[in-house]
């Protein structure tokens, strides 16, 4: 298979969300032509003035492309989008390639991918490891699934959009990646919300704590940003709050069906959920608010220290 350039391809796009949007107008930037679309058109109206050209069904979007990406919310709304009567398997033309970015099981991705060799369509599962900032800079990090010849004819595309791209193994590889990097994000993030709780219990002034624990080695730094933001109470989504809610059932759901245990993912999972009920759309740092809103709750324990017992 050819590299993919934008003299011999011409792309679709699927999901113009929070990732899908800073993706396709680096695409767009990248010079290669492209059509989008959306199920809130207003998303793909966004991309008009970087070049798209926005359809009004999934079944045009396909009937004009040789490559397609889709970046969707759920694995439902992927599903539908790829197999239904009037979806991208029965309106895209043989021989084009279908990158799939969004996070859905790896059963679903080879479920995919087998269904899309039957239309003479090649599908590659391609997940996504970071933030929307890193999006729009063309920083991500792409986990890969599928055709090695396929994956590396698209590498045109990837290095337009990531700095860092892998190619894991057949079909739901990058999935299962993708699910093994969301569990040490999730419990990361959960983990930092309990250490900040820990430190204003303890009587550290909030922002000073933030800010130290910021520049410390033990801090990943996919994780670094969400402390500044953190100290100025922004938690408007760069990664929505459901997202990470959904990517734990996901995680666990594998850990369950290949037999490993994951209890500290279990009581992030339990957290994330908590907040995930609390109304507005947040990042999924806001689990910080979470954990300092049940630790003031919480009855100081009995002073054990070697002075308070020597008291008594």
């Amino acid at each position: 298979m050819k590299p993919i350039t934008p003299e011999n391809a011409t792309l679709g796009f699927v999901g113009i969300g929070y990732m899908g949007r800073p993706i396709a107008q680096r695409l767009l930037q990248s010079g290669f032509t492209l059509f989008a679309y959306d199920r809130t058109p207003s998303r793909a109206d966004a991309l008009v003035r970087s070049g798209a050209t926005v359809v009004r069904t999934i079944a045009e979007v396909a009937a004009r492309c040789n490559v397609l990406l889709s970046c969707l919310a759920t694995e439902e709304a992927v599903v539908n989008t790829l197999t239904a009567e009037n979806g991208v398997f029965a309106n895209l033309p043989p021989q084009s390639l279908v990158i799939e970015m969004s996070t859905i099981s790896p059963e679903a991705s080879l479920q995919l991918a087998k269904l899309g060799a039957q239309h003479q369509i090649q599908v590659l599962d391609v997940t996504i490891s970071g933030s929307t900032p890193a999006a729009e800079k063309g920083a991500l990090t792409l986990f890969g699934g599928g055709d090695p010849d396929s994956f590396h004819a698209a590498e045109p595309l990837f290095r337009a959009i990531a700095h860092k791209y892998f190619l894991l193994g057949s079909n739901g590889s990058g999935a299962k990646m993708k699910l093994v990097v969301n569990a040490l994000l999730g419990i990361g993030m959960q983990a930092i919300a309990e250490t900040v709780a820990l430190g204003e219990k303890a009587g550290l002034e909030r922002g000073r704590l933030l800010d130290v624990l910021s520049e410390t080695a033990v801090i990943a730094p996919a994780l670094r940003d969400k402390l500044q933001r953190a100290k100025l109470d922004d938690y408007s989504p760069q990664f929505p709050l459901r997202l990470m809610n959904k990517d734990f059932g996901l995680i666990l759901s594998l850990a369950s069906a290949v037999g490993a245990q994951l209890p500290a993912t279990e009581a992030a999972f339990e957290v994330n959920a908590r907040e995930t009920n609390g109304g507005a759309e947040r990042d999924f740092s806001a689990v910080i608010l979470q954990m300092e809103k049940r630790d003031r709750l919480v009855t100081p324990p009995q002073d054990l220290s070697a002075d308070a017992i020597s008291r008594n």
